[in-house]
């Protein structure tokens, strides 16, 4: 039994010593020949067409589906800027024309308010001027009916101003004399005076 695991020992031995060889002589050659596969200049061919090939399809991808659809994307937002600022110009447009439109009926309501305000300032001083008139004439009116009042008072108070000088003067005349006083004697004297 020692002599059979011996033997099993001694080719496990070598062949694990001719798999690191072998490992180790295809590793190796491999590694020293050409380096990285894509830098071979056996790999250049290959390789150009396989970028020629991926480059064309590339390019027919974008020029006939990407590229146009962003083209029709920027084409359609510079369209809608047009639009846009078109409808904002005719906005202004419209804005200013409103504005001056505006401005226009202020300017004729004020025009109104002030002749509304000139008329009745006209009709206010009419009215006061016919108030006046109307005041005047009645003030007037009673002015002279007062006049005429005291002209009567006036004329009643003389006319009892009398009466009384002429019993004053009898009076006097009977005290000095002591003989009654000829009243129509003294009012004709009175008269002559007045």
């Amino acid at each position: 039994m020692a002599i059979i695991s011996s033997a099993h020992a001694a080719e496990a031995e070598q062949e694990t010593h001719a798999t690191h060889e072998s490992v180790g002589a295809t590793g190796g050659e491999a590694h020293h020949e050409g380096g990285f596969p894509p830098f071979q200049t056996e790999n250049f061919a290959p390789q150009l067409v396989w970028l020629v090939l991926i480059f064309g399809f590339l390019y027919i991808l974008m020029s006939r589906i990407a590229l146009p659809r962003v083209g029709g994307i920027i084409e359609n937002r510079e369209q809608k800027i047009v639009s846009d600022l078109d409808a904002s110009r005719e906005m202004q447009a419209k804005a200013q024309a409103a504005a001056a439109a505006n401005d226009e009926i202020l300017r004729l309501r004020r025009e109104e308010a002030q002749a509304i305000g000139r008329e009745a300032q006209q009709k206010i001083a009419n009215e006061t001027a016919a108030q006046r008139t109307r005041a005047e004439s009645d003030a007037g009116e009673k002015i002279r009916a007062a006049e005429e009042r005291i002209a009567a008072a006036k004329s009643a108070a003389l006319a009892n101003v009398e009466a009384i000088a002429l019993d004053a003067a009898a009076s006097i005349v009977e005290k000095l004399t002591g003989a009654p006083a000829d009243r129509a004697r003294l009012a004709a004297e009175y008269k002559s005076v007045n």
